[in-house]
């Protein structure tokens, strides 16, 4: 229950006002460890669950009266059991808490579907490349993309074999999978852009690529695309607070044209955006990120939870 000030009529009456949150626990129903900081969890939201499309993101909270608000795609999606599967890394402190919720917890609050949805047609052949932890919010774009008659191609990447995920689900959506890491413990010893390029030298090239990953791994394989005229798509995770345009905090150029990926995005075309800009915006909160993860990680230590 919450008390809400009204002043329309008589001044500083308060009323009572039952919220869509008073009758909702964004309770976690199951929890995998993908690697050894990769987790996915399955979260009560019915509502999110039925509205939300390919492509499209959540506002995740852990405090319902404060704290940092995690901008998470949407990885996947029940319906009829009314849970939305979301699948995020730890690197800070937020996320770090949010790894510890065990089954049966509850989030703060989850906000969504935000964001414009994954333009679904058949192209023809669509070329999907997941770099790291972005093989989460690209699999239920190739998903649809496969459900819409198209020939999927998949390429992921990884710097090891143990940070490699959802292979078997890309396995049973896609045509082709090409597996790359980094240090060749698994799959060929490359970055994906150099499959990537082998794939568009092909006769039949791709009609669409679709990337998602690490800031500067999208730049290169859109520079990769460009040279062959692939039209590409890439879904942009910047710094966000609201979600609804507001703060401005994930505004990037897209086409010398400023853009919230928030309302206008996430996805846009790869070609037109300003990674370096993007990059640079990026990396202005990480030293106080840092900070902020080492002081919860000590006090876990102090404590007796580490």
């Amino acid at each position: 229950m919450k008390l809400v000030q009204y002043s329309a009529g008589v001044p500083y009456r308060k009323i009572n006002i039952r919220l869509y949150e008073d009758f909702v626990e964004y309770r976690i129903e199951n929890r995998v460890q993908l690697s050894e900081n990769v987790f996915q969890m399955d979260v009560s939201a019915p509502m999110i669950a039925r509205a939300r499309r390919p492509g499209q993101f959540v506002i995740v909270g852990l405090d319902a009266e404060g704290g940092e608000r995690i901008p998470l795609t949407i990885a996947g999606a029940d319906a009829a059991k009314g849970t939305i599967r979301l699948v995020f890394q730890r690197v800070g402190k937020t996320t770090a808490q949010m790894a510890d919720h065990k089954v049966g917890d509850s989030l703060g609050y989850v906000a969504g579907p935000l964001g414009n949805p994954t333009h679904i047609e058949k192209f023809g052949t669509v070329v999907c490349v997941g770099g790291g932890i972005g093989a989460a919010p690209l699999f239920p774009i190739a998903e649809g993309l496969k459900q819409a008659g198209n020939r999927i191609l998949t390429i992921l990447g990884a710097r090891n074999r143990e940070l490699l995920i959802l292979e078997g689900d890309f396995r049973s959506i896609s045509d082709e999978v090409i597996i790359v890491t980094d240090d060749g413990s698994y799959g060929r010893k490359a970055l994906v852009t150099e499959p990537l390029k082998e794939v568009c030298l092909r006769p039949d090239k791709p009609n669409l690529a679709v990337a998602i990953g690490p800031a500067v791994m999208m730049k290169f394989c859109c520079m990769v695309t460009k040279e062959f005229s692939v039209p590409t798509v890439v879904s942009l995770n910047t710094i966000m607070v609201d979600g609804t345009g507001m703060c401005g905090g994930c505004r990037v150029e897209v086409g010398g044209k400023t853009k919230f990926v928030c309302v206008d995005g996430p996805e846009f075309d790869g070609h037109q955006v300003d990674f370096d800009q993007m990059i640079k915006r990026m990396n202005a909160y990480k030293t106080l990120e840092q900070k902020a993860y080492q002081a919860y990680q000590d006090h876990c230590c102090r404590i007796g939870l580490k």
